[in-house]
């Protein structure tokens, strides 16, 4: 590696090839994550007070326990046992596991917003359990935590930036290894900042006009 050399145009590509990672990475946690999220958010409501807490207790550990920490503690604790991982794919199943605690009690908010009347209705109509589930409750209930999942995709993407301790080059470990040697902090720092705002924008974007369009 070269040491106190200039910020050269090769450069920006590595920092778009790290900001490509970072898409990846977070792209697979929050779609990955959200499916999970919504499935246990149901198994919450679906399996009463018992289930809701075991279920709960165990989430509850992911959501209390700083991404940081766990980020280290899976990706050391898993080769003691016999399976290696890459930074990649460790980075992955944390963020995925730590979006599927957050997603779970959006989407259990957001079943349980629908009103027992609406669904009352819809089974007097000869609905099915899973009808009612597909038409009224998911249609319902998911627009109305919408927007809290809109933040949770986006903390995702910022918050991946944390994969870095683990080797991983994404666009904080990408700046950290230019700053090392340009020596050009504030100018780096400014340039990874201007990438998490284009990752970020397009997605707070599409997210408000959908709904403006849901409200119309």
């Amino acid at each position: 590696m070269e040491y106190f050399s200039d910020l050269r145009l090769r450069d920006l590509w590595f920092l778009t090839e790290a900001a490509g990672r970072t898409l990846l990475i977070s792209t697979i946690a929050v779609l990955v994550g959200s499916l999970l999220g919504v499935f246990f958010g149901w198994l919450m409501h679906a399996t009463g007070r018992i289930g809701r807490w075991s279920i709960s207790a165990v989430l509850d550990i992911f959501r209390s326990v700083p991404l940081l920490i766990q980020l280290v503690l899976f990706y050391n604790l898993f080769p003691i046992v016999g399976f290696p991982m890459s930074p990649f794919v460790a980075g992955t199943l944390v963020l995925t596991v730590y979006t599927t605690s957050l997603v779970s009690n959006v989407a259990l908010s957001g079943i349980e917003s629908v009103p027992r009347d609406l669904r009352r209705a819809a089974r007097s109509l000869g609905m099915t359990y899973w009808q009612d589930f597909r038409y009224v409750v998911w249609p319902v209930g998911l627009r109305t935590v919408f927007p809290a999942w809109v933040g949770i995709a986006l903390s995702v993407l910022k918050d991946s930036a944390l994969v870095s301790v683990l080797g991983y080059v994404e666009l904080l470990r990408a700046s950290q290894m230019l700053i090392t040697r340009t020596q050009e902090a504030i100018l780096i720092l400014g340039l990874v900042g201007l990438f998490y705002f284009l990752l970020s924008f397009p997605v707070a974007r599409l997210a408000s006009m959908y709904e403006k369009r849901w409200n119309q």
